[in-house]
């Protein structure tokens, strides 16, 4: 993608310095601080930026930051108001500002407390721009407000664009309009030892919204300690993230995909999430499932990619982000590969965690047509992407752009061997679901026995000395072999033989995947790979989160310790919550893990991944022992083999492997 040039006034906006409060569809992006100064800052609800800037005033001057806390249902910034005369900060007087969000509410108390010996005057004053604007057009770096309407009622100023509409109140203040900011403003007669404060409140609404907040139970009651500080810190919190990013379009409570540019249904993000929650829930995979099933296809539609028995792939409140230039997605979106082998595969799972089979058989109608769907589009071949409007690959499986690997529109494309994997363990987990529901479940199973066949005979690689899946087929059915982590998500779907699933767990732990802090997208030894591409090296916590499940599932609790462990480190580096995807720098380069700067944190399925780190840790093989800092990264040297070696030593002088260089502070670094 070329650069915009320099001076276009283009800035997309990096979230990895930021600060979120959230209860789906509303969130609340800013400073550390509080304050909120450009980029992503603003209110958001559903699809749409309402706010632009929150700007605290006390005697016309910003006030000094000193602490930021959070509770589960708040955020307090304190700060210190600053003497109009001097300049420095005021004697024995400080600022609370508390903000709460809740669905389609935005509230933001300003308390000035006076410690002093002396009454104080003072001039307290809390404004907010307003702008209403796409989400798209925010992510895009490009805002593009709407026309809007700002006028009193009453005691209360009313905002809107026709469609959407924005109410703000206050208590303890008064409010006006300055040409499209809200101002509430006190002058304040505070006595020593007392407090004044005012409020702004923010109702937000948007008849258009076919996604709501839910108000149901807590997705999990608070698990017992586990005697690991990072682990335990990402478990509350990713519950409670969880929590926060729940939706509902009328068939039952699922995730979001992520904040702030996701605030909505992503099939595959919804899928995984719900599936790695399963050993602590059911609950949000029976509303994913149901949700999607109403959705399911129910005949042709080149625009929207709708097949008979296809699920879809994302849901909108409007136009979306360009894929590519001139090309925009529906606000309801087919066009996936794997939605509908992932659909399948959570039925089955969720039944096997505790789902009543009563509700799998109102799900049956769905069933066979998601296997009908499944079926045709393989044929006699694999399951690959077909580009119903010339997209590309966007939208299709979730390494969207992996290797420039692209679909055309008079073709079929690609065919990942992650998909496959999909596929497989969906015939297979139907066929156990047919079984049970009293259908025929043997013409799934010989399905997928010859799926593998083929898999075996076509994806199955020897590069440079090592042999290994290959990440997929071309349309002509010739092979990219690039090493990547997707082999981890073959592990426990039965797609590979017993031997097979070795070689592959073997190349987990190879140091060109394996970072020390998770699975890298893509070998640091492959001609592609950058650390900080999204799917070329970067690291995303739920690839390396399904690989420990399938490992787990297959036996190989050593392997999915080592793995676990990893996570569990950077989730002490995030504090607890883990961005969708951070760079792929290795502990090689960098103590602890860098940031991906556009990343959205919270993410379902970076949320969820902490499920199975936990199963690993407290539940895995008996026999694993924690591992050294080294053996993290590089895996185990006895774990090498003629058909799979492993290379802990760097790779060749010819491929370019990025690595942070650093200039020492001191001449002992070098050592």
């Amino acid at each position: 993608m070329r650069a915009e040039p320099v001076g276009s006034g283009v800035h997309v906006p990096l979230l990895h310095r930021e600060l979120v409060a959230l209860a789906a569809p509303t969130q609340v992006w800013s400073a550390q601080d509080g304050t909120m100064t450009g980029g992503a800052h603003g209110v958001f609800h559903g699809d749409w930026r309402y706010v632009t800037g929150l700007e605290l005033l006390i005697d016309r001057l910003p006030v000094a930051p000193i602490s930021t806390s959070e509770d589960p249902d708040w955020f307090i910034f304190r700060a210190v108001p600053l003497d109009p005369e001097t300049g420095r900060p005021r004697s024995r007087v400080t600022i609370e500002r508390m903000r709460e969000v809740a669905g389609g509410a935005v509230t933001e108390r300003v308390t000035l407390v006076n410690g002093g010996g002396e009454a104080i005057d003072a001039v307290i004053e809390l404004s907010c721009e307003v702008a209403f604007t796409p989400v798209a057009s925010v992510r895009a770096g490009s805002p593009a407000p709407v026309p809007i309407s700002l006028e009193m009622e009453g005691d209360e100023v009313l905002v809107t664009d026709g469609t959407r509409t924005l109410r703000a109140r206050s208590r303890g203040g008064h409010l006006r309009i300055d040409g499209n900011r809200i101002v509430v403003a006190q002058e304040v007669h505070v006595a020593h030892d007392d407090w004044f404060g005012i409020t702004l409140e923010l109702e937000l609404i948007d008849s258009s919204l076919v996604l709501h907040g839910t108000d149901g139970p807590p997705l999990a009651d608070e698990l017992p300690r586990s005697g690991r500080p990072a682990l335990d810190r990402w478990m509350k919190r990713a519950v409670a993230d969880l929590d926060n990013l729940s939706l509902d379009a009328g068939h039952g409570a699922f995730p979001a995909a992520g904040a702030p540019w996701h605030m909505t249904l992503v099939a595959r993000d919804a899928l995984i999430a719900s599936r790695l929650l399963l050993p602590i829930s059911t609950g949000l995979a029976e509303g994913t499932l149901r949700t999607l099933a109403a959705r399911q296809g129910v005949q042709l539609d080149p625009v929207t990619g709708e097949q008979p028995g296809r699920i879809l792939h994302s849901m909108q409140q409007g136009v979306t982000d360009a894929l590519r230039p001139g090309v925009e997605a529906p606000p309801v979106y087919a066009g996936s590969t794997d939605a509908t082998p992932l659909w399948i595969v959570l039925l089955h799972d969720a039944w096997e965690a505790g789902m009543p089979l009563e509700t799998v058989r109102e799900l049956r109608t769905a069933l066979h047509a998601a296997l009908a769907w499944m079926r045709a589009a393989t044929g006699d071949g694999f399951l690959a992407c077909t580009d119903e409007r010339g997209m590309g690959v966007a939208g299709k499986h979730w390494t969207d752009d992996a290797a420039g690997m692209r679909c055309s529109t008079d073709e079929v494309g690609v065919a990942t061997a992650q998909v496959q994997g999909l596929a497989c363990r969906a015939a297979v987990g139907a066929a156990r679901l047919l079984d049970a529901l009293g259908d025929d479940g043997e013409p799934m199973r010989l399905w997928a026995r010859r799926l593998r066949e083929r898999f075996r005979a076509q994806f199955w690689v020897q590069h440079e000395g090592i042999r290994f899946p290959a990440m997929a087929l071309d349309a002509r059915g010739r092979p990219f072999e690039t090493l990547v982590s997707d082999i981890g998500q073959l592990i426990g779907t039965t797609l590979l033989d017993r031997g097979e699933e070795e070689t592959v767990a073997r190349l987990l732990l190879d140091d060109r995947l394996s970072s020390g802090f998770g699975l890298r997208t893509m070998a640091t030894d492959a001609d592609r790979y950058w650390p900080l591409a999204h799917y070329c090296g970067a690291i995303w916590p739920h690839d390396t989160a399904i690989a420990i499940e399938g490992l787990l599932r297959s036996g190989f609790g050593d392997e999915a310790r080592n793995l676990a462990e990893q996570l569990e480190r950077a989730a002490g580096t995030f504090d607890g919550r883990m961005p969708e995807v951070y760079a792929g720098y290795g502990m090689e380069d960098t103590p602890v893990p860098i940031p991906h700067p556009a990343a959205c944190s919270p993410h379902a399925w970076a949320s969820a991944a902490v499920i199975p780190v936990r199963t690993a840790l407290l539940e895995g093989s008996a026999s694993t022992r924690p591992h050294d800092r080294v053996a993290a990264v590089v895996g185990l040297v006895a774990h090498r083999s003629v058909d799979a070696p492993m290379r802990s030593t760097p790779p060749a002088p010819s491929r370019s492997r990025a690595h942070l260089h650093l200039v020492p502070s001191a001449p002992s670094a070098l050592d």
